[in-house]
Protein backbone atom coordinates (compact mmCIF):
# COMPACT_ATOMS: atom_id res chain seq x y z
CA UNK A 1 0.00 0.00 0.00
CA UNK A 2 1.35 3.41 -0.99
CA UNK A 3 1.34 6.22 1.56
CA UNK A 4 1.40 9.96 0.95
CA UNK A 5 4.62 11.95 1.37
CA UNK A 6 2.49 14.12 3.69
CA UNK A 7 1.75 11.15 5.99
CA UNK A 8 4.40 11.84 8.63
CA UNK A 9 3.81 8.61 10.56
CA UNK A 10 4.16 6.37 7.49
CA UNK A 11 7.19 8.25 6.19
CA UNK A 12 8.96 8.11 9.56
CA UNK A 13 8.20 4.39 9.88
CA UNK A 14 9.73 3.76 6.46
CA UNK A 15 12.73 5.93 7.29
CA UNK A 16 13.49 3.74 10.28
CA UNK A 17 13.07 0.51 8.32
CA UNK A 18 15.42 1.77 5.60
CA UNK A 19 17.82 3.19 8.21
CA UNK A 20 17.79 6.56 6.45
CA UNK A 21 19.60 9.54 7.91
CA UNK A 22 16.86 12.01 9.07
CA UNK A 23 18.87 14.78 7.41
CA UNK A 24 18.48 13.11 3.99
CA UNK A 25 14.72 12.92 4.47
CA UNK A 26 14.60 16.60 5.46
CA UNK A 27 16.50 17.41 2.28
CA UNK A 28 13.94 15.47 0.23
CA UNK A 29 11.07 17.40 1.81
CA UNK A 30 12.88 20.71 1.36
CA UNK A 31 13.50 19.97 -2.32
CA UNK A 32 9.87 19.02 -2.97
CA UNK A 33 7.95 21.38 -0.68
CA UNK A 34 10.10 24.52 -0.54
CA UNK A 35 12.39 24.48 -3.59
CA UNK A 36 9.75 23.38 -6.14
CA UNK A 37 11.82 20.37 -7.13
CA UNK A 38 10.54 17.69 -9.46
CA UNK A 39 9.72 14.26 -8.07
CA UNK A 40 13.00 12.91 -9.46
CA UNK A 41 15.01 15.77 -7.96
CA UNK A 42 13.42 15.20 -4.56
CA UNK A 43 14.03 11.45 -4.66
CA UNK A 44 17.66 12.07 -5.63
CA UNK A 45 18.21 13.58 -2.18
CA UNK A 46 18.13 10.04 -0.78
CA UNK A 47 21.00 7.54 -1.08
CA UNK A 48 20.87 5.76 -4.44
CA UNK A 49 20.36 2.35 -2.85
CA UNK A 50 17.26 3.57 -0.95
CA UNK A 51 15.48 5.50 -3.69
CA UNK A 52 13.55 2.63 -5.26
CA UNK A 53 12.48 1.18 -1.92
CA UNK A 54 11.23 4.61 -0.85
CA UNK A 55 9.36 5.15 -4.13
CA UNK A 56 7.75 1.72 -3.80
CA UNK A 57 5.96 2.81 -0.63
CA UNK A 58 5.60 6.60 -0.79
CA UNK A 59 3.73 8.58 -3.44
CA UNK A 60 4.42 12.27 -4.01
CA UNK A 61 1.02 13.12 -5.52
CA UNK A 62 -2.61 12.52 -4.58
CA UNK A 63 -4.09 14.18 -7.66
CA UNK A 64 -3.62 13.88 -11.41
CA UNK A 65 -3.55 17.01 -13.55
CA UNK A 66 -6.40 16.50 -16.02
CA UNK A 67 -6.38 19.78 -17.95
CA UNK A 68 -4.86 23.24 -17.75
CA UNK A 69 -6.56 26.39 -19.03
CA UNK A 70 -4.32 29.44 -19.49
CA UNK A 71 -6.03 32.81 -19.82
CA UNK A 72 -5.23 34.85 -22.91
CA UNK A 73 -6.34 38.02 -21.09
CA UNK A 74 -4.26 37.98 -17.92
CA UNK A 75 -2.03 35.86 -15.72
CA UNK A 76 -4.51 33.23 -14.60
CA UNK A 77 -4.17 29.49 -15.08
CA UNK A 78 -7.03 27.20 -14.09
CA UNK A 79 -5.87 23.72 -13.17
CA UNK A 80 -8.28 20.79 -13.29
CA UNK A 81 -7.16 17.96 -11.04
CA UNK A 82 -8.73 14.52 -10.89
CA UNK A 83 -9.01 12.45 -7.72
CA UNK A 84 -8.38 8.70 -7.66
CA UNK A 85 -12.14 8.10 -7.82
CA UNK A 86 -12.53 10.30 -10.90
CA UNK A 87 -13.92 13.56 -9.54
CA UNK A 88 -12.63 16.89 -10.83
CA UNK A 89 -11.62 19.90 -8.76
CA UNK A 90 -10.16 23.31 -9.57
CA UNK A 91 -7.12 25.25 -8.43
CA UNK A 92 -6.26 28.66 -9.86
CA UNK A 93 -2.83 30.21 -10.27
CA UNK A 94 -3.05 34.01 -10.23
CA UNK A 95 -0.06 35.88 -11.62
CA UNK A 96 -0.59 39.43 -10.40
CA UNK A 97 0.86 42.39 -12.31
CA UNK A 98 3.01 43.29 -9.29
CA UNK A 99 4.96 40.09 -9.86
CA UNK A 100 3.40 38.23 -6.96
CA UNK A 101 1.86 34.82 -7.52
CA UNK A 102 -1.11 33.45 -5.60
CA UNK A 103 -2.81 30.07 -5.58
CA UNK A 104 -6.50 29.53 -4.91
CA UNK A 105 -7.05 26.01 -3.57
CA UNK A 106 -10.13 23.84 -3.15
CA UNK A 107 -10.97 22.08 0.12
CA UNK A 108 -13.90 20.05 -1.22
CA UNK A 109 -15.38 18.74 -4.44
CA UNK A 110 -18.71 20.53 -4.61
CA UNK A 111 -20.11 22.45 -1.65
CA UNK A 112 -23.06 22.01 0.70
CA UNK A 113 -23.46 25.75 1.32
CA UNK A 114 -25.35 26.02 -2.00
CA UNK A 115 -24.96 29.80 -2.32
CA UNK A 116 -27.31 31.20 -4.94
CA UNK A 117 -24.53 32.85 -6.97
CA UNK A 118 -22.02 29.97 -6.91
CA UNK A 119 -21.69 27.28 -9.57
CA UNK A 120 -19.87 24.89 -7.22
CA UNK A 121 -22.91 24.47 -5.00
CA UNK A 122 -25.04 23.46 -7.98
CA UNK A 123 -23.10 20.21 -8.58
CA UNK A 124 -25.32 18.20 -6.29
CA UNK A 125 -22.38 16.72 -4.37
CA UNK A 126 -20.11 17.80 -1.53
CA UNK A 127 -17.14 15.57 -0.84
CA UNK A 128 -14.28 16.66 1.38
CA UNK A 129 -10.68 16.46 0.24
CA UNK A 130 -7.95 15.02 2.45
CA UNK A 131 -5.09 17.19 3.68
CA UNK A 132 -2.65 15.48 1.25
CA UNK A 133 -5.05 16.26 -1.63
CA UNK A 134 -5.18 19.94 -0.66
CA UNK A 135 -1.41 20.11 -0.18
CA UNK A 136 -0.79 18.44 -3.54
CA UNK A 137 -2.49 21.36 -5.27
CA UNK A 138 0.29 23.54 -3.84
CA UNK A 139 3.07 21.11 -4.73
CA UNK A 140 1.99 20.67 -8.35
CA UNK A 141 1.31 24.37 -8.91
CA UNK A 142 4.76 25.25 -7.61
CA UNK A 143 6.36 22.63 -9.84
CA UNK A 144 4.59 24.18 -12.84
CA UNK A 145 5.72 27.68 -11.87
CA UNK A 146 9.41 26.89 -11.39
CA UNK A 147 10.32 27.11 -15.12
CA UNK A 148 8.77 30.61 -15.12
CA UNK A 149 10.98 31.71 -12.24
CA UNK A 150 7.88 32.13 -10.08
CA UNK A 151 6.84 30.69 -6.74
CA UNK A 152 3.54 30.80 -4.89
CA UNK A 153 3.59 33.66 -2.41
CA UNK A 154 -0.03 33.74 -1.26
CA UNK A 155 -2.36 30.80 -0.69
CA UNK A 156 -6.10 31.41 -0.41
CA UNK A 157 -8.77 28.85 0.44
CA UNK A 158 -11.32 30.34 -1.93
CA UNK A 159 -11.75 27.48 -4.37
CA UNK A 160 -14.39 24.77 -4.32
CA UNK A 161 -15.94 23.93 -0.97
CA UNK A 162 -16.57 25.43 2.46
CA UNK A 163 -13.30 24.99 4.40
CA UNK A 164 -15.06 24.76 7.76
CA UNK A 165 -17.17 21.85 6.53
CA UNK A 166 -13.81 20.05 6.32
CA UNK A 167 -12.20 21.33 9.51
CA UNK A 168 -9.87 18.44 10.34
CA UNK A 169 -8.27 18.31 6.88
CA UNK A 170 -8.03 22.10 6.55
CA UNK A 171 -6.40 22.44 9.97
CA UNK A 172 -3.93 19.66 9.13
CA UNK A 173 -3.19 21.39 5.83
CA UNK A 174 -2.55 24.72 7.53
CA UNK A 175 -0.28 23.12 10.11
CA UNK A 176 1.90 21.64 7.37
CA UNK A 177 1.81 24.79 5.24
CA UNK A 178 3.09 27.12 7.97
CA UNK A 179 5.48 24.65 9.61
CA UNK A 180 9.21 25.37 9.07
CA UNK A 181 9.56 21.60 8.60
CA UNK A 182 6.84 21.64 5.94
CA UNK A 183 6.21 24.33 3.33
CA UNK A 184 7.32 27.21 5.60
CA UNK A 185 4.49 29.34 4.20
CA UNK A 186 3.98 32.70 5.90
CA UNK A 187 0.72 32.70 7.92
CA UNK A 188 0.23 36.34 6.92
CA UNK A 189 0.19 35.29 3.28
CA UNK A 190 -2.39 32.58 3.87
CA UNK A 191 -6.15 33.18 3.94
CA UNK A 192 -9.18 31.00 4.63
CA UNK A 193 -12.60 32.11 3.38
CA UNK A 194 -15.85 30.93 4.97
CA UNK A 195 -19.57 31.59 4.52
CA UNK A 196 -19.74 31.99 8.28
CA UNK A 197 -19.77 29.10 10.75
CA UNK A 198 -19.36 30.96 14.07
CA UNK A 199 -17.88 28.27 16.31
CA UNK A 200 -15.51 27.08 13.58
CA UNK A 201 -14.34 30.65 12.98
CA UNK A 202 -13.44 31.10 16.64
CA UNK A 203 -11.72 27.71 16.82
CA UNK A 204 -9.71 28.61 13.70
CA UNK A 205 -8.63 31.96 15.17
CA UNK A 206 -7.47 30.31 18.38
CA UNK A 207 -5.47 27.67 16.55
CA UNK A 208 -4.08 29.87 13.77
CA UNK A 209 -4.04 33.47 15.06
CA UNK A 210 -1.59 34.58 12.37
CA UNK A 211 -3.56 33.20 9.41
CA UNK A 212 -6.02 35.55 7.72
CA UNK A 213 -9.77 34.96 7.82
CA UNK A 214 -12.28 36.12 5.22
CA UNK A 215 -16.03 36.12 5.77
CA UNK A 216 -18.38 35.88 2.80
CA UNK A 217 -20.96 38.23 4.26
CA UNK A 218 -22.72 39.57 1.13
CA UNK A 219 -25.46 41.28 3.16
CA UNK A 220 -25.89 42.71 6.65
CA UNK A 221 -29.67 42.27 6.40
CA UNK A 222 -30.65 38.79 7.61
CA UNK A 223 -33.43 38.06 5.12
CA UNK A 224 -31.32 39.14 2.16
CA UNK A 225 -28.31 37.20 3.37
CA UNK A 226 -30.45 34.06 3.60
CA UNK A 227 -31.63 34.66 0.04
CA UNK A 228 -28.02 34.74 -1.15
CA UNK A 229 -26.61 32.11 1.25
CA UNK A 230 -29.25 29.55 2.35
CA UNK A 231 -26.89 28.31 5.07
CA UNK A 232 -27.19 31.73 6.73
CA UNK A 233 -30.59 30.67 8.09
CA UNK A 234 -28.72 28.49 10.61
CA UNK A 235 -26.60 31.34 11.95
CA UNK A 236 -28.17 34.77 12.38
CA UNK A 237 -26.15 37.95 12.01
CA UNK A 238 -26.12 38.57 15.76
CA UNK A 239 -24.41 35.23 16.36
CA UNK A 240 -22.00 35.91 13.51
CA UNK A 241 -21.17 39.36 14.89
CA UNK A 242 -20.33 37.80 18.27
CA UNK A 243 -17.97 35.38 16.53
CA UNK A 244 -16.32 38.24 14.62
CA UNK A 245 -15.71 40.07 17.90
CA UNK A 246 -14.04 36.98 19.36
CA UNK A 247 -11.93 36.47 16.24
CA UNK A 248 -10.87 40.12 16.33
CA UNK A 249 -9.81 39.78 19.97
CA UNK A 250 -7.75 36.66 19.23
CA UNK A 251 -6.37 37.19 15.74
CA UNK A 252 -3.37 39.20 14.63
CA UNK A 253 -4.81 40.42 11.32
CA UNK A 254 -7.79 42.44 10.17
CA UNK A 255 -10.73 40.36 8.97
CA UNK A 256 -11.57 40.46 5.28
CA UNK A 257 -15.28 40.96 4.57
CA UNK A 258 -16.25 39.68 1.14
CA UNK A 259 -19.27 41.37 -0.39
CA UNK A 260 -20.50 40.17 -3.78
CA UNK A 261 -22.46 42.98 -5.41
CA UNK A 262 -25.77 41.91 -6.93
CA UNK A 263 -28.01 44.38 -8.72
CA UNK A 264 -31.24 45.08 -6.86
CA UNK A 265 -30.45 42.59 -4.10
CA UNK A 266 -27.70 43.97 -1.87
CA UNK A 267 -26.39 47.14 -3.54
CA UNK A 268 -28.83 49.85 -2.40
CA UNK A 269 -28.44 52.68 0.15
CA UNK A 270 -30.21 50.56 2.78
CA UNK A 271 -27.74 47.72 2.21
CA UNK A 272 -24.75 50.03 2.47
CA UNK A 273 -26.03 51.61 5.69
CA UNK A 274 -26.72 48.19 7.22
CA UNK A 275 -23.23 46.99 6.29
CA UNK A 276 -21.54 50.06 7.76
CA UNK A 277 -23.49 49.74 10.99
CA UNK A 278 -22.99 45.98 11.29
CA UNK A 279 -19.20 46.18 10.99
CA UNK A 280 -18.82 49.22 13.24
CA UNK A 281 -15.89 48.84 15.65
CA UNK A 282 -14.43 45.73 14.02
CA UNK A 283 -10.94 45.59 12.41
CA UNK A 284 -12.14 44.77 8.92
CA UNK A 285 -11.14 45.24 5.32
CA UNK A 286 -14.14 45.23 2.96
CA UNK A 287 -13.60 43.58 -0.41
CA UNK A 288 -16.31 44.37 -2.97
CA UNK A 289 -16.61 41.64 -5.58
CA UNK A 290 -18.03 41.95 -9.11
CA UNK A 291 -20.48 39.18 -9.98
CA UNK A 292 -19.51 36.78 -12.77
CA UNK A 293 -22.66 35.29 -14.26
CA UNK A 294 -23.09 31.52 -14.01
CA UNK A 295 -25.49 29.36 -16.02
CA UNK A 296 -27.09 27.96 -12.87
CA UNK A 297 -28.20 31.44 -11.72
CA UNK A 298 -29.53 33.33 -14.77
CA UNK A 299 -31.76 35.45 -12.50
CA UNK A 300 -28.77 37.21 -10.94
CA UNK A 301 -27.08 40.28 -12.37
CA UNK A 302 -24.04 42.14 -11.16
CA UNK A 303 -23.97 45.75 -10.00
CA UNK A 304 -22.51 48.15 -12.55
CA UNK A 305 -18.92 49.32 -12.16
CA UNK A 306 -20.04 52.89 -11.47
CA UNK A 307 -22.50 51.85 -8.76
CA UNK A 308 -19.93 49.50 -7.25
CA UNK A 309 -17.36 52.28 -7.01
CA UNK A 310 -19.93 54.65 -5.49
CA UNK A 311 -20.85 51.99 -2.92
CA UNK A 312 -17.18 51.65 -2.01
CA UNK A 313 -16.61 55.40 -1.83
CA UNK A 314 -19.51 55.79 0.60
CA UNK A 315 -18.06 53.09 2.85
CA UNK A 316 -14.64 54.76 2.76
CA UNK A 317 -16.31 57.99 3.84
CA UNK A 318 -17.52 56.05 6.90
CA UNK A 319 -13.89 55.22 7.73
CA UNK A 320 -13.64 51.71 6.27
CA UNK A 321 -10.78 50.28 4.22
CA UNK A 322 -12.36 49.15 0.95
CA UNK A 323 -10.95 47.44 -2.12
CA UNK A 324 -12.67 46.23 -5.26
CA UNK A 325 -11.64 42.82 -6.51
CA UNK A 326 -11.00 42.39 -10.20
CA UNK A 327 -11.33 38.81 -11.35
CA UNK A 328 -8.66 37.13 -13.44
CA UNK A 329 -9.20 34.34 -15.96
CA UNK A 330 -12.67 35.37 -17.12
CA UNK A 331 -12.06 33.90 -20.57
CA UNK A 332 -11.38 30.39 -19.21
CA UNK A 333 -13.79 30.42 -16.28
CA UNK A 334 -16.93 29.33 -18.14
CA UNK A 335 -15.38 26.48 -20.11
CA UNK A 336 -13.53 25.15 -17.10
CA UNK A 337 -16.48 25.42 -14.71
CA UNK A 338 -18.91 23.78 -17.10
CA UNK A 339 -16.54 20.86 -17.63
CA UNK A 340 -16.12 20.31 -13.88
CA UNK A 341 -19.85 20.44 -13.17
CA UNK A 342 -20.80 18.16 -16.07
CA UNK A 343 -18.15 15.54 -15.27
CA UNK A 344 -18.80 15.49 -11.53
CA UNK A 345 -22.56 15.23 -12.01
CA UNK A 346 -21.99 12.27 -14.32
CA UNK A 347 -19.76 10.50 -11.80
CA UNK A 348 -22.10 11.27 -8.89
CA UNK A 349 -25.10 9.95 -10.84
CA UNK A 350 -23.23 6.76 -11.75
CA UNK A 351 -22.25 6.21 -8.11
CA UNK A 352 -25.85 6.70 -6.97
CA UNK A 353 -27.15 4.29 -9.61
CA UNK A 354 -24.66 1.65 -8.48
CA UNK A 355 -25.88 1.74 -4.88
Amino acid sequence: MLHSIHDDVAVESLRKRLALDPHRLRRLRTRLLKLQGSDAEALAELPADAQQAFANEIRFHELTLDQRFDSQLDGASKLLFRTSDGLLLESVILRVASGRTALCVSSQVGCAANCDFCATGKMGIARSLSAPQILDQVVQANQMLKPEGRKIRNIVFMGMGEPFHNVAAVHETLEKLVSPLGFDQSPRRTLVSTVGLPSAMVEFARKFPGVNLALSLHSAIQSRREEIIPLAAKYDLKELRAALEQVAAIGEQSIMIEYLMLRGINDGPEDRAALAEYLRGLPVHINLIPYNRVDAAPHLEGTSKEEREAFGAALRAEGYTVTIRYSLGADVDAACGQLVRRENRRIAAAATAAQ
